[in-house]
């Protein structure tokens, strides 16, 4: 199975950084371009830490994939070249479109970046921050994660976009458990 963060990095990424370093897991972090330029010590660390890297646009701009493809492929390009920027040599494998909105357009361009599109198949709702919050919502993304996860998942989850507390409080849960019951594996570059 796969774990996959989104909407970094941001000022939670060193704290789930390290959490997965003490547990020796591999993750996947789907980047925002402006967030890259923003934090670009924390790219360098989830890269040197061997953490696949995805593409996730420039401004999370969720309508990205209507757009004209001039408009998508500069988004693309311009979130590749700010990641370049701080790790020069990275490899970006993977796009993942805001709100999962992929269109044939986007996935194409995508392609032509060589990048393949990634999904999901477990979404813990940890993104919305404005229907749970502390325990309570710490308690949803566990039990979604544990009912909902099984060999070959892909889980989503957020270490940008927010208040990502409770998104850390049950990692420090589940890291354990999730490496108990499965092999945890960053998607491959």
């Amino acid at each position: 199975m796969a774990l996959t963060f989104d909407d970094g990095p941001g000022p939670d990424t060193p704290t789930i950084l390290k959490m997965l370093r003490e547990q020796g897991i591999k993750a996947t972090f789907c980047v925002i371009g402006v967030n890259v330029q923003e934090y670009p010590q924390y790219v360098q660390e989830i890269v040197k830490d061997g953490h696949t890297l995805c593409n996730h646009t420039w401004k999370h701009d969720e309508a990205l994939g209507k757009k004209s493809a001039d408009v998508i492929r500069a988004d693309l390009q311009k979130t590749n070249d700010e990641i370049h920027k701080a790790v020069p040599d990275a490899q970006i494998k993977y796009f993942r479109h805001p709100g999962g909105n992929f269109t044939p357009t986007a996935v194409q361009i995508a392609a032509d970046l060589g990048m393949q599109s990634l999904g999901w198949s477990v979404d813990p709702s940890d993104w919305n921050i404005q229907k749970w919050s502390g325990q309570q919502m710490t308690s949803h993304i566990c039990s979604n994660v544990r009912n909902n996860t099984k060999p070959g998942s892909i889980v989503l989850s957020h270490d940008g976009g927010g208040d990502r507390s409770a998104t850390m409080a049950a990692y420090k849960t589940l890291l354990p458990e999730l490496k108990a019951k499965f092999t945890l594996v960053a998607m491959p570059v």
